[in-house]
């Protein structure tokens, strides 16, 4: 049987500089590690046999219908602005309605060079590959708005980085879409009204097609990053590279470079090997969104038949954001405690119990998961400290509140720690994935007690405590 995927090529028949056309290049072996099987079914996908499939999502088949191609783009990089970038090791191989009706994106990322890879290989060794797999499944199991991972192929040939030649291996990508902030300021930069306002144009019809104008677009697409970003703070996760290029304007996750997830909570924690200066620190990611919707903004800008009145009208919006954030952040924590509708004045019983786990070095998740079981105080190096606290949270409880329901879906019992995906990723280089299979499965059904797998919510032991994590290059 034939592999079978239904291509739309909406974003192939926008103007020629919006994207090269390319291939990928072949690699020597390709090999199926992993092929999302449920995922394939939402989209519409049939598979081949294994060996057609890898070979598909390889590159080195071009399936039916698909018109690969390397999308450009520009992007803050750390503040930075850097007026060309692009998909420098990615190919997207085209569209597909899923069974909602909504398009997605398939992409192949490390499937070799383009002419925007700034001097890399273009490919990507397997650490990086199985991570983004199993973090991207891990937050779409969350409800957080993400990329999917469709499939993990290994290429049979070695990617040479510091560490040496380590296994290669290509990942398939499923995005609501590709379009960036970064796609915006691209063609902003460069003054092409014309092209800007083409893109315009496409990203309000695939994906916000009762938007009127650029002003409203900027209004929802904060809106759902200034979701998306306190729903990462409710999980303890860190992006660790908010470039505006790998800002979503669909406002899905994207890009799962240094990612991390916290163990012992702190707010200012870092673990990007390149971001020295802690700009995506766990606690400035709200803060960070808030600049690079700021930067959308200026994009939009030349598409405003008054400019001077879209600048006053877009600040407007983005000075309003950090209200927005906060009450979103507030939503998803009044949750985490088991207030189902948090108000203003629950601020403050929250940021208490976020100092008091910051003193005493408490485990983020586990804090919160124990509120369920009544052992959270165990989680504190003064139980006291925990003990003040619960007794203003009792009283804040109301007969109308169902904290344990809540909780028990705003609480995972599991996370892809740090120290688990690093052990998953030592153990498939030496060719075993059963590590990868195991965190896959759990983290399937992450808020689920699964006492069989309580190995995997233990923090890391001092020996196993991941201090960096590095860009999936």
């Amino acid at each position: 049987m034939s592999m079978n995927i239904p291509f739309q090529n909406s974003y192939a028949r926008l103007p020629a500089r919006f994207f090269t056309r390319q291939t990928a290049v072949p690699v020597k072996a390709p090999k199926m590690i992993r092929f999302n099987d449920a995922l394939a079914v939402e989209l519409g996908i049939v598979p081949g046999t294994p060996g057609e499939t890898a070979k598909v999502l390889s590159g080195n088949l071009v399936a039916p219908g698909s018109e690969p191609l390397a999308q450009v783009y520009a992007g803050h990089q750390f503040g930075g602005f850097s007026p060309q970038l692009g998909d420098g090791r990615a190919l997207l191989l085209g569209e597909v309605i899923d069974t909602t009706g909504q398009r997605r994106d398939i992409q192949l990322k490390g499937s070799g060079p383009t002419p925007y890879s700034r001097m890399g290989d273009g490919r990507a060794w397997l650490g990086p590959v199985l991570r983004e797999y199993v973090v991207s499944e891990a937050m779409h199991a969350f409800g957080l708005p993400t990329t999917r991972a469709l499939a993990a192929v290994a290429t049979g040939e070695a990617v040479y980085r510091e560490a040496g030649g380590l296994p290669g291996a290509i990942l398939t990508r499923v995005a609501a879409s590709h379009l960036r902030v970064g796609t915006f300021q691209y063609f902003a930069a460069r003054r092409d009204i014309e092209g800007l306002r083409a893109l315009y144009d496409y990203a309000v019809a695939r994906h916000y097609p009762h938007v009127e104008g650029p002003a409203h677009l900027l209004a929802e697409v904060i809106r759902r990053q200034a979701k998306l970003v306190a729903g990462w703070m409710s999980v303890g996760f860190i992006h660790g590279v908010m470039n505006t290029d790998n800002t979503a304007i669909s406002g899905e996750t994207i890009d799962y470079g240094p990612c991390a997830f916290m163990d012992v909570y702190h707010p200012q924690t870092v673990f990007s090997s390149i971001d020295v200066q802690g700009r995506y620190a766990y606690d400035n990611q709200a803060h960070v969104i808030v600049w690079n919707m700021a930067q959308f903004a200026t994009a939009l800008v030349p598409l405003m038949p008054d400019q001077d009145e879209a600048i006053e009208e877009f600040t407007a919006l983005v000075h309003a954001m950090p209200d927005q954030i906060e009450t979103e952040w507030r939503r998803a924590f009044g949750r985490k405690i088991g207030i189902a509708k948090a108000g203003a004045g629950d601020a403050p019983l929250i940021g208490d119990l976020l100092a008091r786990m910051a003193e005493n070095r408490a485990d983020f998740t586990n804090t919160f998961r124990a509120l369920l079981t009544g052992k959270a105080r165990d989680q504190f190096l003064d139980p006291a400290a925990f003990d003040n606290w619960e007794s203003q949270w009792r009283a804040r409880l109301t007969s109308e509140d169902d904290p344990e329901g809540v909780m028990a879906t705003a609480n995972p019992a599991f996370i892809p720690r740090n120290h688990r995906v690093e052990q998953m990723n030592e153990a498939a280089v030496s060719g075993d994935f059963a590590p990868f299979e195991r965190l896959l499965k759990v983290l399937a059904h992450p808020c689920l007690d699964q006492p069989e797998a309580s190995d995997l919510a233990r923090p890391p032991k001092p020996d196993e405590v991941v201090q960096n994590t590095f860009c999936g290059t």
